[in-house]
């Protein structure tokens, strides 16, 4: 199964399949199931990659895999895909029988017909679901409707119901529970909004740059709404995001059915101009974009590239991060746009990236955030009266002679799909009784959310968090380190397992 929606698929099948067995006498040795996970491709069907692993190296104990149905090796859309794993199975001396298909799998000239259409079938099912769902979402944005991901600084993300009343606003982390309820973006707080009105003030009206309006903000203490200091990265995306001027644009770039993350060109885009309330006014949003503009119209494609021989030369490799961190020089969705990706701009000047050095400086911004958050936490702990002793080595955090603690920076990765994946490993020579996951957003700019993972509930040394994961890992899910500095309020460390086993 892949959605919550079909949160009782992998049982009817389980039912389904035990039934056959009973039926034809089979004894049920193991189980290989992927819940939650999507079958278009084999990326995250980690119980299927183990099946076949242990069928081709011959660790197999069983003669007989029991599928649900033709489909359940995944809605490939390479129809030989999921032939080329059954063959695999049967190869290796192990038949493969399917519970829920009126035809026996015997190899027959029937069979093999009836299974090779059922696979295309597959296939074509979650193209025209891809097509279904993409005109759902298209005729939601036309609407005036937001569509996912965060609301953004200056912004807040309000539920409406079906006849446009108002219900309430969701915090950083919430979502809409009714199928007929919307979101729409509305201002967010007084503060908030008279930065943004500042930001754009600086870059029109006084010419200032973004890396001058961000250490003007960082000057001031404004931090953003992450309550992490300004960059200026994070002032450029304010200046070009039409959502301030109360535009709903989506669709800049896709990724349909697992296949490679693309930035589509701006008549793609899906938009319903002034949806939301703005919050600059038009005019002043067109002056920066004219200025922004105007500084890349001035680049031949050949001026462009000599721009990323001078950063080669001065930084030894080169990254989107690098570029966009340029002063007054073009963006690394400028050469996108030119070349097509920032791949071919670079063979264009003789660089081939035997390695990701974007992964590289985000491990350098990542250990110089670490200091100050684990100083944010010590002195949370010690403003609620807790008291605290950090491990000058390790870190690890002593709270209250109780209980242990230890803060990890998670970094998003994002998979061949295109989807994110945040990787917790725990550390087994600590054994800290909580491990503090602190996750990045996608652009591994700002943190994103705090997981308190209790020793007493991983098995395993490793965890693996997606976009969204169940109420088995959300219910630890936290948008701030409040619940660390309320545990350690807690008196005895059971207190501390109990509160985090009941959150929900």
């Amino acid at each position: 199964m892949s959605t919550d929606h079909q949160q009782y698929s992998t049982a009817n099948q389980s039912q389904a399949i035990r039934e056959y067995a009973a039926r034809h006498g089979f004894r049920i040795e193991k189980t290989y199931e992927d819940s939650g996970k999507s079958g278009l491709n084999l990326d995250d069907r980690d119980a299927l990659k183990r099946l076949i692993e242990e069928v081709q190296n011959g660790t197999a104990e069983f003669s007989t895999i029991l599928v649900y149905d033709v489909s359940r090796w995944g809605r490939f859309q390479d129809a030989d895909e999921s032939a080329y794993y059954e063959y695999i199975c049967k190869r290796a001396g192990i038949s493969v029988r399917y519970c829920a298909e009126q035809f026996e799998n015997d190899g027959s000239p029937v069979s093999t017909i009836v299974k090779g259409v059922k696979r295309a079938m597959a296939g074509e099912y979650s193209r025209e679901l891809s097509v279904k769902v993409f005109a759902g979402q298209r005729r939601l944005i036309e609407l005036g409707y937001r569509q996912g991901g965060p609301a953004g600084y200056g912004l807040r993300r309000q539920l409406i119901d079906v006849n446009g009343s108002v219900k309430a606003e969701l915090i950083r982390g919430e979502h809409k529970s009714i199928q007929t309820d919307r979101i729409v973006l509305v201002p967010g707080p007084d503060e908030e909004i008279d930065t943004i009105r500042f930001i754009y003030d600086a870059f029109v009206g006084q010419g200032k740059s973004e890396t001058e309006i961000a250490e003007r903000l960082n000057g001031k203490g404004i931090v953003t709404d992450l309550g992490r200091p300004w960059s200026r990265a994070l002032v450029h995306q304010i200046l070009i995001n039409e959502k301030y001027i109360g535009n709903n644009v989506w669709n800049k770039c896709s990724c349909k059915l697992k296949g490679r993350r693309i930035y589509n060109p701006p008549e793609r885009w899906v938009r319903h101009d002034q949806a939301f309330e703005p919050i600059v006014n038009e005019d002043r949003f067109r002056a920066a974009q004219r200025i922004i503009c105007e500084r890349c119209k001035r680049y031949s494609d050949e001026e462009l590239l000599d721009v990323l021989r001078g950063l080669l030369e001065q930084h030894g490799y080169l990254s989107g991060m690098i570029i966009d961190e340029l002063e007054c020089g073009p963006s690394s969705s400028a050469y996108r746009t030119r070349f097509g990706s920032l791949i071919r701009a670079y063979e264009l000047i003789g660089f081939t990236p035997d390695r990701d050095f974007r992964y590289i400086e985000i491990n350098r911004a990542l250990r110089r955030m670490y200091p100050d958050l684990i100083m944010i936490a010590i002195r949370g702990i010690q403003d609620i009266g807790g008291s605290v002793r950090q491990d000058l080595v390790t870190d690890l955090l002593t709270v209250n002679d109780e209980f242990t603690a230890s803060l990890c920076l998670v970094r998003a990765q994002e998979t061949m799909a295109g989807s994110f994946r945040w990787t917790v490993r725990f550390d087994a020579g600590l054994r800290p009784d909580i491990t503090v996951a602190i996750r990045m957003n996608q652009m591994n700019s700002a943190i994103l959310d705090y997981y308190l993972l209790p020793r007493f509930e991983m098995e395993s040394a490793r965890v693996a968090l997606a976009e969204n994961n169940g109420i088995a890992l959300d219910a630890y899910r936290f948008d701030s380190l409040d619940m660390l500095f309320e545990l350690a309020a807690r008196s005895q460390l059971m207190e501390v397992s109990h509160e985090l086993g009941s959150i929900h």
